[in-house]
């Protein structure tokens, strides 16, 4: 703004331009970075009994960390509007990378879901967690909302391309998170209720085709071991049965940190990874588990606040869905520990070892900042 309004009284003046402070010039949101600290320092903590008190993983981890803090600070930089224009080019970018997976990938542990260029080997998957909001909320952005049918159709197909994509690797749980970080920008704007319900009756309608040709034999036998885990004790059952007798044995104290039996004695499986919830439950008992409920929640609301104050229908359509699918992570992460949700193979957010997933957590955090910082920068 070229001249700021000026309210004149006797002999003073008084500038109400709201000033720009050091964190906006720098383009940081103080609050939400302190809390990403506390949870990424306290998942050091986790991690390393997790991980059998193995210093190279927590040492890995940590510069996993320094990277991913690096990517946030530059994307906090950019600008919100450079962002939107870079939306379209960088979904089809991510596009011909996930098609180019299965045709150059490399495979790991029965999938197929990385790329190796000049060494560095990265899951193109995970950076459509932020591509694909990005790329619906830029298309809602230059539109009337609430969105007309067409238009959600076309969004719709937006995220069933990417979605179907990351499934036939295959990766269930990272599908769902796409698929839901692109719904939630669907959503936030402005679908009538009238097209949630219809979804939701499409969803019931399809269930049995997808049980009987969209589903492989292994998700099949994840969904069965939700609803009856003992018929296979010792199979597919074994991970849920220690992740919950973990859980229970912690009580409200905890075993002490080092101390817990199911983890420290390798009866819980990827304990460092997608069960890491339950080494916290075990050693830290159920205090442990609602201090690190409190800085999620935190998070979330911080998020949920930054979507609210934005200056543009990108920026809240954005940092809007990005914040509730940071919740779905921890929810369904939660749940398939808990055995409330089959096992899909979703991480704790910043708490269990991941390298790519971490870059994109953190860059995700990133654009919130840009987008919390842009009103203030803009009232200089």
């Amino acid at each position: 703004m070229s001249q700021d309004f000026v309210r004149q009284m006797p002999g003073r003046s008084f500038d109400l331009a709201r000033p720009v402070g050091f964190w906006q010039r720098l383009h940081i949101d103080p609050l939400l970075l302190m809390l990403l600290l506390m949870l990424t320092v306290f998942g050091l903590v986790v991690l390393y009994s997790a991980a059998g008190q193995s210093t190279a993983t927590v040492i890995r981890q940590g510069r996993y960390l320094i990277v991913a803090y690096i990517g946030l600070l530059v994307v906090a930089q950019l600008d919100v509007e450079r962002i939107k224009r870079l939306a379209p080019l960088a979904y089809l970018v991510g596009i011909v990378l996930l098609i180019a997976v299965p045709l150059i990938g490399v495979g790991a542990k029965g999938a197929q879901r990385w790329l190796s260029l000049g060494g560095f080997r990265f899951q193109p998957s995970e950076l459509m967690k932020l591509v694909v909001p990005m790329a619906v909320a830029w298309y809602f952005a230059g539109r009337a909302l609430p969105p007309r049918f067409k238009y959600i159709v076309t969004s719709l197909a937006m995220i069933a391309i990417p979605v179907l994509l990351i499934a036939n690797q295959p990766d269930l749980g990272t599908s769902i998170l796409i698929a839901a970080s692109g719904l939630f920008a669907l959503f936030l704007a402005g679908i009538g209720w009238r097209f949630i319900l219809g979804a939701a009756a499409l969803v019931i309608v399809s269930a049995y085709p997808m049980w009987q040709f969209g589903l492989r034999d292994y998700q099949k036998t994840r969904i069965l071991t939700l609803l009856d885990p003992e018929s296979d004790k010792l199979g597919a059952g074994w991970n849920i049965i220690q992740s919950k007798t973990a859980i229970g044995s912690g009580g409200w104290e905890g075993k002490g940190w080092l101390n817990g039996t199911q983890s420290q004695l390798d009866f819980l499986p990827e304990s460092h990874t997608d069960f890491i919830i339950a080494v916290l439950a075990e050693e830290w008992g159920l205090r442990g588990v609602i201090a690190l409920l409190v800085i999620y929640l935190a998070i979330i609301a911080r998020g949920l606040w930054i979507a609210i104050n934005a200056q543009h229908c990108f920026g809240r359509l954005l940092a809007g869905s990005i914040t509730l699918t940071f919740f779905v992570y921890i929810f369904v992460n939660m749940g398939m520990v808990s055995g409330l949700l089959p096992v899909v193979g979703v991480p704790l957010p910043l708490v269990s070892q991941g390298g790519t997933s971490l870059v994109t957590l953190l860059a995700g955090f990133g654009l919130l900042m840009a987008i919390s910082t842009e009103k203030r920068v803009m009232d200089q």
